[in-house]
């Protein structure tokens, strides 16, 4: 931790930044790992046959399994692990004052410019960002726009190069609905869909204190969608208007805060190098402008192939999400210690990650290019996705060698058949054994098995390593001790 914190980036308002930026590198590994992930059925974007909706896309059969395996594993490090956090599953949509309490109906908004010349609408502070120099995201929009007019040579519109655009404004990113509306004026009296998950979360503070046995400290865990109307769809699935969060409230002791932050960003940090993560490609992100009620903010930040971005958030939020809804409610919302009758608002430490973003880094950290060489001397690109075994969407592939002789297929499906409650496993026939492998290799599956003419009289099989490609001959009734043993 000492290690990664020494290497943190404090950047200020307005300085400029050596860092990666889309030009260039969307060309390169980001414009692979898209073209895999629409190929091999890992992400499509969204309502395709109608031409698309912009920085909304949907998991494919693969996609689905990754995801799952991701949000299964942070459930277990969250859930599972820790005897004092439940979990909960709150509702999209919620009262329109919880929204109000939060803050986010007067300041949850983006600085919005439009170029005059086409009237694309671009963010401020990604246009800024290509440019070197970083935005604030708690400035006004007098602020703003005087960092506009500062670097106004140093920015160009990204569909035409024009450099002439309109004064920033802040646009509000809730995403309004008609929900229970019948009246037609929805509009004036809007519902929204959530723009994150944590007021789920806090709204049912109370109810949860009083069904379960839980006490102070303790933690609320949940993964939900959330809804935001981003004005520019970047960087694939890294930003997104409908996406998934997973996230985890502490609720403790005034005094005892900070111990607990230090002690999650610690977790927390050792959660990613458990999914196979290297600890290179990560880094911690002090968030120096903190908002009034927080005492500290740090990110874990990954190095995606455009650059180091926020994987996860770490807060030390104080008191004020408990003290917004009580007062926004008129419900008490205060903890009374059972043992010193002490009555007080617990703080709130937030572990705060997204399921796409651990996705995309999943698929960055995972994704691999080898040179091989075949049998008659020829070099050959291998596209391989090495994922950690246990987070593989498909675990085991089982091949019959020849799919047009009925006893090695019915000795494959027997396999298949004996494997697959215990296991996700694929059975495939298609092409020959070459292909099949280089197939299953784009997909990340760590074991492949062949069944041939020799299965037929010992009952052994060929199972095939993804990673070193080696093969060695098991017999069948060994099969899913020797997966229990390596797939984790």
């Amino acid at each position: 931790m000492k290690k990664k914190q020494e290497k943190d980036d404090r950047r200020t308002p307005g300085t400029s930044v050596v860092a990666k930026t889309d030009k260039g590198v969307m060309a390169g590994k980001m414009e692979k790992i898209i073209s895999l992930c629409k190929r091999r059925g890992f992400v499509f974007p969204s309502s395709e046959i109608y031409g698309g909706f912009g920085a909304v896309y949907d998991y494919g059969p693969y996609g689905t399994e990754l995801v799952n395996n991701i949000k299964t594993a942070w459930w277990k490090a969250m859930v599972r692990e820790n005897d004092n956090i439940v979990g909960l599953d709150s509702a999209i949509f919620m009262h329109p004052k919880v929204w109000e309490a939060s803050g986010h109906t007067a300041g949850f908004s983006d600085p919005l410019i439009e170029c005059r010349k086409c009237h694309a609408r671009l963010r401020v502070d990604h246009i800024l960002e290509e440019a070197g120099v970083f935005a604030d995201e708690k400035m006004s929009e007098e602020e703003i726009n005087k960092l506009l007019e500062e670097n106004k040579d140093k920015i160009e519109c990204a569909k035409c190069n024009c450099k002439d655009f309109t004064k920033a404004k802040k646009f509000n990113l809730l995403v309004k609905s008609n929900l229970g509306n019948f009246t037609g004026n929805w509009e004036e009296n809007p519902v929204y869909l959530r723009g994150e998950t944590c007021q789920g979360i806090y709204i049912n503070f109370k109810n949860v204190l009083d069904s379960t046995r839980v006490k102070v400290p303790f933690g609320i865990a949940q993964i939900g969608k959330s809804f935001r109307n981003e004005i520019t769809a970047r960087q694939f699935i890294f930003r997104k208007r409908e996406f998934e969060q997973m996230e985890m409230q502490m609720f403790v002791h005034p005094d005892d805060e900070m111990d607990h932050f230090e002690e999650w960003k610690e977790k927390r940090w050792q959660f990613y190098l458990d999914l196979g993560i290297k600890e290179e490609n990560l880094k911690w992100h002090e968030h120096e402008n903190l908002v009034f009620y927080a005492k500290a903010a740090w990110d874990i930040e990954y190095d995606f192939p455009f650059g180091f971005k926020e994987l996860e958030g770490i807060h030390a939020r104080g008191d004020y999400d408990l003290t917004q809804h009580s007062k926004f409610s008129g419900k008490d919302l205060s903890y009374q210690d059972p043992h010193t009758n002490e009555k007080y608002i617990p703080h709130v430490v937030e572990a705060s990650a997204g399921a796409d973003r651990t996705f995309l880094a999943l698929l960055s950290e995972a994704y691999t290019e080898e040179e091989i060489e075949k049998e008659n001397g020829e070099k050959e690109l291998r596209v391989v996705l090495k994922f950690p075994k246990k987070l593989a969407p498909i675990k085991v592939a089982v091949f019959p060698l020849l799919k047009n002789k009925p006893d090695l297929v019915k000795k494959a499906k027997e396999i298949y058949d004996s494997l697959k409650s215990q296991f996700m496993c694929e059975f495939d026939d298609n092409g020959n054994v070459g292909k099949r492998y280089r197939r299953q290799d784009e997909i990340g599956t760590p074991y492949c098995i062949t069944v041939d003419f020799d299965s037929l009289e010992d009952d052994t099989v060929t199972i095939r390593d993804r990673d070193t490609m080696k093969q060695e001959r098991i017999k069948a009734g060994e099969l899913e001790g020797f997966f229990n043993k390596n797939l984790g």
